[in-house]
């Protein structure tokens, strides 16, 4: 039993943050139902969803549907009757075009979370923007506080937005309004937009920079690489070490394992950063990065190896906690100290059949 076992999950398919907040759902228990574009409507696989969805579509099955034709329509008002919630990544408009907006959905199911992520939100003047994470992300922020300092702000992937501001904000809202439906009968519509999520992890910079304590300017500050003691640093053979020492003891720790008295570098001397950072340069640049991770294990200097995707997987503790299997990342978190757990490969079952199942059971 996991701990969302017995909930009901319509997933309306989509790209990124929707596809992750299903998987996130799914590994927690949930029974999610995918709900795929079918081939007579139009649908095409593209690079990402091809590859990820080895990983993003584990744990639940693929329903195939033509949202627009009568018959499946029917079919999937019959599926939301059962469901717990829906969640859905349309731009806003689109799912009310489609009647399965959550007016229509609430009337056959008064207790349904309707969970909707967007990049801008359902309201606002960007609303019926298009865009990509990159795009949402630059509105929040946190875009500009990312990169080098003499560079312009770099992608942190698409993390910070789909996956962070997006997905995580989506599952967030639907476990609440699950909680609360439990007790008031009433379903609520969730609407996590990227731009507040992104701008909501964002929270302790904005506070901090409101306070003059945090510089407009990247690579200028405590945690954005401006900091010689929290950065990352190239080795001799071209790998690189992440450097984290902020408390005081970890950074004597750090100036111990580097052979540099003290006195000549203390920590925030932060005119004295620049120069500091050029001679942490070269101190790192001589050894390899193994050697490196070998000579600080065991201290308080907080100096690890920058692993690649392809080290990663086999990295000692990962393998302990089998973090991956067969090369992809596992559930999380866990619970009540359980191991990791490997969770079914997608599969596929058609509409017809996926009615029947849940009228079956309840």
């Amino acid at each position: 039993m996991q701990p969302l076992s017995g909930l009901r999950i319509l997933e309306f398919d989509g790209l990124g943050p929707v596809t992750f907040a299903g998987m996130m759902l799914a590994d927690l228990g949930a029974e999610v139902l995918r709900l795929s574009r079918a081939t007579s409507a139009g649908a095409g696989a593209g690079v990402f969803d091809e590859v990820g969805g080895a990983v993003l579509h584990r744990g639940r099955a693929s329903v195939p549907v033509d949202l627009k034709a009568p018959a499946d329509r029917e079919r999937i008002l019959a599926l939301v009757e059962k469901a717990d919630a829906a969640i859905e990544g349309f731009r806003p408009g689109v799912m009310e075009r489609l009647g399965y907006g959550p007016e229509i959905l609430h009337q056959r199911n008064p207790a349904l979370v309707f969970g909707r992520v967007t990049g801008w939100g359902q309201t606002g003047p960007l609303a019926q923007t298009v865009g990509h994470d990159l795009n949402y992300i630059g509105l929040s922020g946190l875009l500009h506080a990312m990169g080098p300092a003499d560079r312009p702000p770099a992608p942190p992937l698409n993390v910070v937005g789909d996956y962070g501001g997006g997905a995580m904000m989506l599952v967030v809202g639907v476990l609440a309004g699950l909680i609360e439906a439990r007790t008031t009968g009433r379903g609520r519509v969730v609407d996590a937009a990227m731009t507040d999520g992104a701008a909501l992890l964002g929270g302790l910079f904005q506070a901090l920079h409101g306070r003059g304590l945090w510089n407009d300017r990247r690579g200028a500050n405590l945690l954005d690489g401006g900091a010689p003691f929290y950065r990352c640093y190239r080795c001799q053979d071209g790998g690189f070490v992440a450097v984290a020492a902020l408390e005081p003891r970890f950074y004597a720790a750090l100036l111990k394992g580097l052979e540099i008295a003290p006195e000549t570098a203390p920590q925030y001397d932060f005119a004295g950063w620049p120069a500091l950072h050029a001679r942490l340069e070269q101190i790192f640049a001589r050894r390899d990065r193994d050697d490196w991770t070998a000579a600080f294990a065991d201290t308080e200097a907080c100096v690890t190896p920058v692993l690649s995707l392809a080290e990663a997987p086999d990295h000692p503790h990962n393998r302990a906690r089998a973090t991956f299997h067969g090369g992809l990342p596992t559930p999380a978190p866990r619970f009540d100290g359980a191991p990791a757990r490997t969770v079914a490969p997608p599969s596929a079952v058609t509409l017809s059949d996926a009615v029947q199942a849940w009228s079956n059971t309840g």
